[in-house]
């Protein structure tokens, strides 16, 4: 008997299917005093936008403090705050936007400061894994020199880490392999 030969695999596009809701890219409400926009494209090794992605964010609000109730600097009294935005797309052109707060710096155990960011994850085709990286701002230049995790970045990647002020917020890229690849962590 002769079998036709397999179809080939890939993972996805599954994430886009059922995990984005209509509030997903609203980290904060949309009527919060000194929202910003945060937008960008998510590009693969060969430099195309990427369709099929799901973008996860997670933050602290401009006073360095979480909507969660887990006691980081206690929770958050932000009207509105989430600190958390979601979006992806099975058929788009590799663009993203959420609508967020710019984060305060985070007090660490011990008393280090992070710089202001927003933690990324990052799901597409054909990864088995997601990818985490972060989101600094380029115009935080003392906090950002000052900034633990910044500082095990080699100074000549940091750019990709640096989301670029435009009028209305702040854009970034994500580069997934190739010339200016995001700096990804292992975790």
């Amino acid at each position: 008997m002769i079998f036709p030969p397999t179809a080939s695999q890939t993972v996805g596009p599954y994430f886009a299917v059922g995990l984005p809701w209509p509030d997903g890219p609203f980290a904060v409400a949309r009527d919060t005093p000194g929202a910003v926009k945060i937008r960008g494209v998510i590009y693969d090794g060969a430099g195309t936008p990427i369709p099929d992605f799901l973008l996860e964010t997670w933050q602290a609000d401009p006073a360095g403090r979480f909507a969660d109730l887990w006691g980081h600097a206690g929770p958050s009294e932000l009207a509105g705050f989430r600190g958390f935005a979601r979006v992806g797309h099975e058929d788009g052109d590799g663009s993203f936007e959420i609508l967020t707060v710019k984060p305060g710096p985070l007090v660490l155990p011990g008393g280090s400061i992070e710089a202001p960011h927003i933690d990324v994850s990052l799901f597409a085709r054909g990864m088995l894994n997601r990818c985490v990286t972060r989101f600094y701002f380029a115009d935080e230049v003392d906090a950002n020199d000052a900034d633990p995790v910044l500082a095990t970045v080699p100074a000549e990647r940091r750019e990709t880490l640096l989301s670029r002020p435009i009028e209305g917020g702040y854009e970034i890229d994500l580069r997934l392999q190739g010339p200016g690849e995001t700096v990804f962590f292992a975790l």
